[in-house]
């Protein structure tokens, strides 16, 4: 029985090698459609040409948000200002407490004056410390952003040749149960529809 599955795995192979031909061989792009033999190949318009997750994150990277734009999602390009901009701005605020106090801690420990602020040096140390902990937890941040923004664009792009069912539907409907221990209820229900 052995012998007889060797013969024919051996003679099923040596067939399918017989079925190779030169019109086989010739080299087609993945993205094209060979009808019948001897009638010009078409080429398939690929959506996923349109968007290359390379490009994207390339774009990102050089100009925060024309990675989103590039994927024609206008409307994240405002929220990666946005988190920019707060990222900065609380570096700034921060940066400029450290800088405020720490100027008075040095002028307090120097020459032994009062703080404008009226802060004794111990309280001081505590405000620069936290204010330089803040600006550097807020730059960290502000680099996680950056990084979030690059990985956004590179799989959306990716995401963009993902074909969506157009029957997909997702509702919020009210719903009244009938349960014979608890009589009735009534709430939400989410309902996905295939």
């Amino acid at each position: 029985m052995r012998s007889v599955f060797i013969i024919f795995l051996g003679f099923s192979s040596f067939l399918g090698f017989g079925q190779v031909t030169q019109d086989t061989l010739q080299t087609i792009p993945s993205d094209t459609l060979r009808q019948e033999r001897g009638k010009k190949v078409i080429t398939i318009a690929s959506y996923a040409d349109r968007f290359d997750p390379r490009k994207a994150l390339l774009y990102s990277a050089i100009f925060p948000g024309a990675g989103q734009a590039y994927n024609k999602k206008y409307w994240k390009v405002p929220l990666v200002y946005g988190g920019f901009a707060t990222g900065v701005f609380f570096i700034s605020f921060y940066q400029d407490r450290y800088v405020t106090y720490k100027g008075e801690l040095f002028g307090l420990l120097s020459d032994g004056s009062p703080a404008p602020s009226g802060f004794n040096e111990k309280q001081l140390r505590k405000i620069v410390d936290d204010a330089k902990r803040e600006r550097d937890f807020f730059t960290i941040i502000t680099g996680f952003w950056y990084i979030l923004q690059l990985v956004d664009a590179h799989v959306d792009a990716h995401l963009k040749e993902f074909d969506l069912n157009p029957q997909l539907q997702v509702r919020l409907e009210p719903i009244i149960d009938n349960n014979p221990m608890n009589g009735q209820s009534a709430g939400l229900a989410l309902k996905f529809k295939f």
